[in-house]
């Protein structure tokens, strides 16, 4: 069966100057799920980029037990079912941490055999490589700006003249110091990317640190609390820097899981921010609906979690949201077998959620605006 999703660099480009945010889903959960967003994007005519990163998805199947042969090929597979034509396939989060010769090495493996499996579109994050040494800005996100710039030349290389979506980052996500969140300036994210463009790398977004955190969140207590740490004022000063300098990309933002969608559709920059990435809330949603349908699965689901990932001081229930996306590998088999009836209410659920978050990121009728711009 053909595979056709759209290269990242076209649904973006297409919808830059729109007043709407593109969802990007990381699968971790295929099954319903995945079927389930297809639908609701068809239904509501929305382009989607279904995504996982590297810790998610590699060679060995990262902790959700997909290559990405496999994603390509579950993806592809649904895609055709439901009969959904614009959605582009992303590597989120290729994550570099020590920049090393050898790490960088290993990144490119990963990077070739996700080209070779289908992916148009690719996040590289060397936005751990910080020189906390720098004496001005250029200097310290010099080792971020070196790695994105080799990797991205790798890609266009392995690419041989195909379009691809490119994603960068300046700015670890939800890094903290002795004042809180530390968040990118507007200065730092136009060095950076006029930095990239100067070597000829333009990528289409850019994810910055603004506040949000990845997966669930919990307050001190441990209590399950929503994402409401956005800041959308940095966000705005962030986007006006880039367009003020004539620096063709807009933003991608990470960490929505737990995002009150009211404030998603009230408050968030549309068009500034034109990516915007759902992943655990997936997840959430089919343990939810294991704890009704099938208990016991779910009990083991738990009861793995727990011991294995236990803290002491720390509540079960924050272990659980922490932690339970690694028993997705391990209980890969009983999750990828599940009965139709099971399947069939997170396929509902999961396209009931995503008609909402479309809604809310005002992307219904997107998919159109694509085709119109592949046709000019």
């Amino acid at each position: 069966m053909e595979c056709n999703p759209l290269p990242g660099s076209i649904i973006f480009n297409a919808v830059k100057d729109k007043n709407c945010i593109i969802m990007a889903c990381n699968t971790r959960i295929i099954p319903g799920v995945t079927k389930g967003i297809f639908r609701a994007a068809k239904d509501l005519d929305s382009a989607i980029i279904i995504e996982l990163a590297k810790s998610e998805c590699d060679q060995e199947g990262g902790y959700t037990g997909l290559t990405p042969a496999e994603l390509s090929m579950r993806t592809c597979a649904v895609a055709h079912e439901v009969g959904f034509d614009i959605w582009a396939l992303h590597a989120d989060h290729i994550g570099v941490k020590k920049g090393t010769v050898e790490e960088l090495n290993s990144v490119k493996e990963l990077i070739a055999a996700q080209i070779k499996a289908g992916f148009t579109s690719f996040a590289i994050d060397a936005s751990h490589l910080f020189n906390f040494d720098g004496r001005t800005l250029a200097e310290e996100l010099a080792p971020n700006i070196d790695a994105t710039i080799e990797l991205a030349r790798f890609i266009e290389s392995e690419m041989e003249g195909r379009d691809f979506g490119l994603e960068a980052e300046v700015g670890e996500i939800g890094r903290t110091d002795e004042s809180g969140m530390v968040l990118t300036t507007p200065d730092e994210a136009v060095i950076f990317v006029r930095s990239l463009n100067s070597a000829g790398v333009h990528p289409q977004v850019l994810a910055i640190a603004n506040g949000s955190t990845h997966g669930n969140i919990f307050d001190e207590d441990g209590n399950p609390i929503e994402q409401v740490s956005i800041d959308i004022q940095q966000t705005r000063a962030v986007a006006e820097a880039l367009r003020k300098n004539d620096l063709d990309v807009r933003i991608a933002q990470h960490g929505i899981t737990g995002t009150p969608r009211h404030l998603i559709a009230e408050q968030f920059p549309h068009g500034d921010i034109i990516k915007g990435n759902v992943g655990t809330f997936w997840m959430n949603l089919v343990w939810d609906v294991l704890e009704e349908k099938q208990p016991d699965l779910y009990e083991r689901i738990w009861d793995w979690t727990i011991t294995n990932y236990a803290v002491e001081g720390k509540k079960d229930i924050e272990i659980f949201g922490k932690n339970s996306k690694f028993a997705v590998k391990q209980f890969f088999d009983e999750i990828y077998s599940l009965d139709e009836e099971t399947l069939s209410v997170i396929e509902d659920r999961a396209y009931e959620e995503a008609g909402e978050f479309i809604r809310a990121f005002k992307s219904d009728g997107t998919a159109e605006i694509v085709r119109e711009y592949m046709r000019a």
